[in-house]
C-alpha cells in the first residue's frame, strides 16, 4: 500500500489533468470539485504510481505521507521544530491531517488519507 504521495498545485487543474493525461499517459481517478465545481482534488495514476493535484499558485509542490496517528506526528515534527502551516484538521473526507515546512521551507502534509 502506497504511503507516499507528491502534490502539485495548478491554477487550471481541469486543464491540467487534460494535458497530463495525453502527455504523460495519465489516468484520472477521484476528482473532488467544490461548490463551484473548481477541482479541489484529484488523483491521477500512471503504472504503480500516484500524483495528487489541486487548485492552487503552481510551484506550491509537496509531499502527502499517509501515518497511521497524525497527533503523535504532529507533535514530533513541532518538536524537531517544523514550522506549522496548517493545524490537526478532521477533512470532510474522513482524513485527520495537518501541514508543515521543513527547515528549507518544502512543504509537507500528513494525515490518514489513503487514496
Amino acid at each position: 500500500m502506497r504511503t507516499v504521495y507528491p502534490l502539485v498545485r495548478y491554477r487550471d487543474p481541469a486543464a491540467a489533468i487534460e494535458w497530463l493525461v495525453k502527455a504523460f499517459g495519465f489516468e484520472a481517478g477521484d476528482v473532488s470539485t467544490d461548490g463551484d465545481g473548481t477541482i479541489t482534488h484529484a488523483e491521477l495514476t500512471v503504472g504503480t504510481g500516484m500524483i495528487m493535484l489541486g487548485a492552487g499558485e503552481p510551484g506550491g509542490q509537496g509531499v502527502y505521507v499517509a501515518v497511521e496517528d497524525p497527533d503523535a506526528h504532529h507533535d514530533r515534527a513541532v518538536s524537531a521544530g517544523a514550522e506549522i502551516t496548517s493545524p490537526l484538521t478532521d477533512r470532510p473526507y474522513g482524513s485527520r491531517e495537518y501541514a508543515c515546512k521543513d527547515p528549507e521551507g518544502c512543504q509537507w502534509y500528513f494525515g490518514t488519507y489513503r487514496p
